[in-house]
């Protein structure tokens, strides 16, 4: 067979393995579509298939077919980041701003001091911290992964609930858009590279200039163009971002994040994030699992995954209930804020994806958050969903 005859199999498989788990298995009370796509990336990898069928593994997934799925899957999850990018709603933020900031500070900081201890910790044996990582970048960097919330998962997860246009769902949208613009400044911090730095600079500069261009064009111009120069405009500041020593996914987040989402269409944006999500996130969730290795021992990672679980998920139940005591907040609400914005998959592993890229992070430790960020999605809807019935219910 050629190469394009093995590419097409190749996609065959990665497109009909998970939906036909996901509808045969009927797994989407606890495990969403998305989420069975990242469990068969991570079987379709080297740690599973080719472990076990390595000549099967060998052909499908061989050098050239990886090539061509990596192009995809690079501008599949820059389209999702810029897309994440242009929901966050500074506005509604800004206009509550005491209780945002203290509820997002608090669900970001305590599973943020959780998390980069559990990395301390872990970093005591070698195979954890990158080739290219000073202690302090291996730390912040798995420490964020723990306080990241998913922000456009959450979004599935609060549409699946019935509760993303009620008053509740939009109050935990703040928080979690907060809590966004710090994940993404504390990367920017990581991948800091003195060397070059004039680049950065360079960059930022350029970037904040061509904003304001940008946006005032953007005004000017009907819905459908906006939709294509926002597509350029994303193209360029990835190439920008990634340039300098930042990383491309810096740039697609940036060149999002400076446009208002009233400038396009409700409708019209939750359509093409489910057109991204169908015909190309799949792709990327197969790269991710290539990436996957279980070289230090299946034990040592799984015990790893754990543990990141666990700062994960308890410092933020703890940051929101300590938010909530503050606020006086209802116990209930607080219990259900609190497992919501744990949800993390798509933004954390972009997010680990990155380290992984830049050498911060081995391939194991980017397979124990991979885990983390699994098992902390699949736990959600089933604990939330009895939750809020009680809620509703009092």
């Amino acid at each position: 067979m050629n190469t394009t005859e093995i590419f097409l199999i190749a996609i065959l498989v990665i497109f009909s393995a998970p939906y036909l788990v996901w509808r045969l298995g009927r797994t989407d009370y606890w495990a969403p579509l998305v989420v069975v796509q990242i469990l068969c990336g991570i079987l379709l990898g080297p740690g599973v298939l080719g472990a076990f069928a390595p000549a099967v593994y060998d052909h499908v997934f061989a050098p050239p077919v990886i090539a061509a799925l990596n192009g995809i899957a690079w501008w599949a999850v820059m389209l999702f980041v810029w897309v994440a990018g242009i929901e966050l709603d500074l506005h509604q933020a800004w206009a509550n701003r005491r209780e945002t900031g203290i509820t997002a500070g608090l669900a970001l900081g305590i599973p943020l001091t959780f998390g980069a201890l559990a990395a301390a910790f872990l970093l005591r044996w070698p195979g954890w911290s990158g080739p290219n990582a000073r202690d302090w970048q291996a730390v912040l960097g798995i420490g964020m992964a723990c306080a990241v919330t998913a922000l456009p998962i959450l979004i599935l997860l609060m549409e699946k609930l019935a509760i993303l246009r009620e008053p509740l769902g939009q109050r935990i949208l703040r928080y979690a858009s907060a809590d966004d613009i710090a994940i993404w400044g504390v990367l920017a911090l990581i991948l800091l590279d003195w060397d070059r730095i004039g680049r950065q600079l360079g960059f930022l500069i350029a970037f904040g200039v061509a904003a304001v261009l940008v946006r005032m064009m953007m005004r000017r111009l009907g819905k459908a163009d906006r939709w294509y120069v926002g597509i350029i405009w994303l193209a360029l500041c990835g190439f920008g971002a990634d340039w300098s020593g930042l990383h491309y996914m810096v740039g697609a987040f940036l060149s999002g994040a400076i446009l208002d989402a009233e400038w396009f269409e409700l409708e019209a944006m939750d359509a093409f994030r489910s057109v991204i999500l169908l015909v190309a996130m799949p792709v990327f969730f197969l790269s991710t699992g290539l990436k996957t290795s279980w070289e230090g021992g299946g034990p040592a990672v799984f015990a790893a995954a754990a543990l990141l679980l666990l700062a994960s998920v308890g410092g933020k139940l703890a940051g929101v209930h300590l938010a909530g005591r503050i606020l006086k907040w209802p116990r209930r609400e607080t219990h259900v804020i609190g497992w919501l914005l744990q949800t993390k998959a798509l933004i954390m592993i972009i997010f680990a994806n990155i380290l992984l890229d830049k050498g911060i992070i081995t391939s194991a430790t980017f397979t124990a958050l991979l885990l983390m960020a699994v098992a902390s999605t699949m736990l959600t809807t089933p604990i939330v969903a009895p939750m809020l019935r009680r809620l509703g219910g009092a």
